[in-house]
């Protein structure tokens, strides 16, 4: 099984390689097996991106923005055409099963294009009137050449996340995924071309830490946008405040869903296994803490263990096939490991916790889903994202207590409400220290609502039209129509 791109790395327009660099091989998470080798960027490597995206830049920041959204509309229907073949990539890329690569990954990134090839067109300043004949108006003007930097678990969907508004506001843009799936963000770079962007505006370059810091080091470059952990959030951001750089962080999390007792057990449950198992677990935004108050446990633990139950591990590529591996043998250590802590510090393992060995797949990196009771809120599987197929399970008397205990971490990323009351959902949603809350649902991301997060999750927004605002620098204009008075 081979997904051997034509180089590691796309430039101005083109692949390019240099063998030079260190050898990154690529391994599919279902059967540990080598499906491709890149190499890592060279320091000329990170220098070529960085010349091809400086030079390219100011003409496409001339263009008219109804034309840069020309660009990116066509890049999302190309996606759209497409999506089979790339779903299959991000699927041998990432582990997760095909039936979710097919409908939330280069589906986000087709969204994230169109609607930023829609917006941008309508894009304005303010028109201030200062009295006298004098006025000011506001323009927003690109910041110039972007640094975006991926996570491994959406890897399509973070570089058109970042890409498409930066390339609508008229900046270019240098990508580096991450190590682990270096490989579709390479597809999109090649449609991105084929619809008609000019060379040299969207570059992806494949590299560690390393690369990571040339980037943002380098003096040609403006901003900054991570996707990744807390501690290296706190890193990229120190390192571009230290060059005096912008910077947007969308972070970890270890986010609250709390339920009440008159909410809709199955939809609780259906948000709780969303918020938990999607994906692997390797979510961001997952509600790995679940408050359930006391009147609705029995009913909740049962639903869901019905439910967890069913959940069919196996071939990623099969249509059938729920819960793939974890992208990699460190992840599943990592997971593993937490399981235990959990195990050891008196939480109850009620369902999972252990790592199968599926025929066919002996060598995949396979966790079961995993539920855990009796969790207290000082345990490590409480307060420390795992970011695996683990959920916690607590339970809290009233809203004012589920609210405090919520708050309590240093994460603020999401969080979820279910009650059936929907003035409460909206109290609690008000009181939960978090970026985005949903009420009644969970883990939905449509382009049009912000995402981001507070307190370590983040900071800045992806998506919505506050995305723009984070790739763009606002120029303040004062026009004077009478005289200039001067008492000299």
């Amino acid at each position: 099984m081979r997904a051997q791109p034509t180089a590691s790395h796309y430039i101005n327009g083109a692949y390019v390689e240099d063998t030079q660099g260190p050898a990154l091989d690529v391994l599919y998470p279902a059967t540990a097996e080598t499906i491709a080798r890149l190499h890592l960027a060279t320091p000329n490597i990170v220098e070529l991106a960085v010349e091809a995206a400086r030079s390219a830049q100011a003409a496409w920041a001339k263009v008219k923005p109804i034309e840069r959204g020309r660009v990116l509309r066509r890049a999302a229907q190309i996606l759209r055409e497409r999506n089979e073949e790339l779903s299959r990539l991000e699927t041998l890329d990432t582990g997760k099963a095909l039936q979710e690569t097919l409908v939330a990954d280069a589906a986000s990134a087709a969204e994230a294009l169109e609607f930023y090839g829609c917006v941008i067109a309508a894009e304005r300043g303010d028109h201030v009137d200062l009295g006298g004949g004098a006025f000011g108006y506001t323009k927003r003007e690109p910041l110039g050449v972007c640094v975006g930097i991926g996570a491994w678990n959406y890897p399509i969907q973070i570089s058109a996340w970042k890409a498409a508004p930066a390339l609508a506001m008229g900046n270019a843009m240098i990508f580096k995924p991450s190590e682990n799936t270096p490989l579709s963000a390479l597809k999109l770079a090649e449609i991105l071309t084929e619809a008609g962007l000019p060379d040299g505006l969207f570059n992806v370059v494949q590299g560690a830490r390393e690369a990571g810091e040339a980037l943002i080091s380098h003096p040609a470059t403006a901003k900054v946008s991570l996707t990744g952990s807390v501690a290296t959030g706190k890193k990229v951001m120190a390192l571009a405040g230290s060059h005096m750089k912008q910077g947007t962080m969308e972070l970890g999390g270890k986010s609250p869903i709390v339920v009440f007792e008159d909410a809709d057990v199955e939809n609780a449950v259906g948000g709780a296994i969303l918020g938990n198992f999607y994906s692997t677990g390797q979510i961001c935004s997952n509600g790995t803490r679940v408050f359930l108050q006391e009147g609705i446990r029995d009913r909740f633990m049962e639903k869901l263990t019905e439910r967890t139950r069913k959940i069919r591990l196996g071939d990623p590529l099969d249509p059938d096939t729920h819960l793939g591996p974890l992208v990699s043998q460190d992840q599943r250590r990592r997971v593993l490991d937490y399981i235990e802590i959990g195990k050891q510090e008196g939480a109850t393992l009620h369902l999972g916790g252990g790592a199968p060995s599926l025929q066919g797949f002996e060598n995949g990196f396979y966790v079961e889903p995993t539920i855990f009771t009796n969790v207290e809120d000082h345990m490590r599987i409480a307060r420390e994202e795992i970011f695996g197929p683990v959920m916690s399970v607590l339970t809290f008397r009233d809203e004012d207590e589920a609210v405090a205990r919520a708050n309590g971490t240093e994460f603020g990323l999401a969080a979820g409400v279910f009650t059936a009351d929907l003035a409460r959902g909206h109290r609690v949603a008000d009181a939960l220290q978090a970026g985005i809350c949903w009420i009644n649902t969970y883990n939905l991301t449509p382009l049009e609502l912000p995402f981001g997060g507070v307190k370590n999750s983040g900071i800045g927004r992806e998506n919505a039209l506050a995305a723009l605002a984070h790739y763009s620098q606002i120029k303040s204009v004062y026009v004077e129509t009478g005289n200039v008075e001067s008492p000299y």
